[in-house]
């Protein structure tokens, strides 16, 4: 095996100065939403944490490198603050924004052992980075390292962004965001919805104040049977490609000799002049025989922390010897305690000992953000299934 395993990159780092422990005290916590609260008291006293977010601020909207959303959103507040006017929730903006991106978070908000805000798509997007480049993840603020044993949620300011107002995307009413997901999906007039008869064609799709008379008028159920059975063939191809994947799982399932286990993934490094991240499991042994799993970032990739889309594939290596070749068909899943989310492909291989490892296939991650997920981990757990085909 080339290369030894990676230490550290994105996990716990023991013995860091100043570093304070997650459950250490209210004062780390509750850092922001303190400053949150002078700023409200005395809006005409800017305190340390409003400063220093006003300067990101104006940081972010001069940085030529900043995406231009990023830089447009840090120009606007940035005005905003140095007009010294605006509502309180426009000012509490630059105390509970993401320290990365500057927006506010829609979920969890983490932080690090010195308070600044992370969002958790950027966090997780952090520590991937840092697990490619083979570099401790830091927090971009004060360089302090961050990971996830080292960086706690923020509940406080996860609460108090919940009830900070947002506007709705359809009607450009405001509502606390807390309860803004429940208006788009189920309350807003003005959301986009489709027409009940979609199922046979129709591709209307417009405001949920229209859809009445739409429907009234639709000329979709006025269609000929011929007509029908047209738009119908079309729906059904796409259906039999679904079940042909469950027919498949449950024809595997009765299989005589099948076997699974789960498998963990540890990132190790490439003995080239440029090391590239790889990962390999421990040997294991499925259906009395012992193999190896890799993995590998877009496909060994120069600069994969260049590049935006992350996927992961993998190859299947037999390292027992056989007496005859061994058929086999084989899917990876998500492990039992994880959340990615991962669509099941079936691959077969035909293993001889000539011929003992598999091509790299894809790992069907669902998109890039789960991908993340997962390099952002200090190992990678997914579970194996393995069917014997006997002719």
């Amino acid at each position: 095996m080339s290369g030894a395993e990676e230490a550290g990159g994105g996990g716990p780092a023991t013995g860091s100065a100043g570093a304070v422990p997650a459950g250490a005290g209210p004062g780390a916590a509750a850092g922001p939403a303190a400053a949150a609260l002078g700023e409200a008291a005395g809006p005409g006293l800017p305190d340390e944490a409003g400063l220093a977010g006003a300067r990101q601020l104006q940081e972010a909207a001069g940085d030529p490198d900043a995406p231009p959303k990023k830089r447009l959103r840090a120009a606007e507040a940035a005005e905003a603050a140095a007009a010294g006017s605006g509502k309180l929730e426009e000012r509490l903006y630059s105390v509970l924004c993401c320290t990365v991106c500057l927006d506010l978070p829609k979920a969890s908000v983490y932080q690090c052992t010195n308070g600044h805000l992370m969002c958790a798509g950027c966090f997780i997007h952090l520590l991937a980075d840092a697990r490619l480049k083979e570099e401790q993840a830091t927090c971009p603020n004060c360089r302090c390292e961050i990971s996830k044993s080292l960086c706690c949620r923020n509940l406080a300011v996860e609460k108090a962004v919940s009830e900070l107002p947002s506007e709705c995307g359809f009607c450009l009413r405001q509502f606390p965001r807390s309860l803004l997901e429940r208006h788009q999906k189920e309350e807003c007039q003005d959301r986009v919805t489709q027409c009940k008869y979609k199922r046979i064609g129709c591709p209307w799709h417009g405001p949920f104040h229209e859809l009445t008379v739409h429907e009234a008028a639709c000329a979709h159920p006025t269609k000929t049977g011929n007509e029908l059975m047209e738009i119908l063939d079309e729906m059904d191809q796409s259906h039999r490609k679904e079940m042909q994947l469950y027919n498949s799982i449950f024809s595997l399932l009765s299989f005589e000799k099948i076997g699974y286990t789960e498998v963990q993934f540890r990132p190790y490094r490439t003995d080239d002049f440029i090391t590239r991240l790889y990962y390999e499991t421990p040997r294991f042994t499925v259906l009395n025989q012992t193999w190896v799993l890799k993995a590998r970032v877009n496909d060994s990739e120069r600069n994969p922390n260049l590049s935006c889309k992350r996927t992961l594939s993998f190859q299947l290596l037999l390292k027992s010897k056989v007496t005859a070749p061994l058929e086999c068909s084989f899917l990876l899943l998500k492990g039992p305690y994880d959340d990615v989310k991962i669509s099941p492909i079936i691959y077969h291989f035909v293993f001889t000992n000539e011929s003992n490892e598999t091509d790299y296939v894809p790992l069907p991650i669902v998109d890039s953000v789960e991908c993340n997920k997962l390099l952002a981990a200090k190992n990678i757990n997914l579970r194996l299934f393995l069917f014997q085909i006997q002719k």
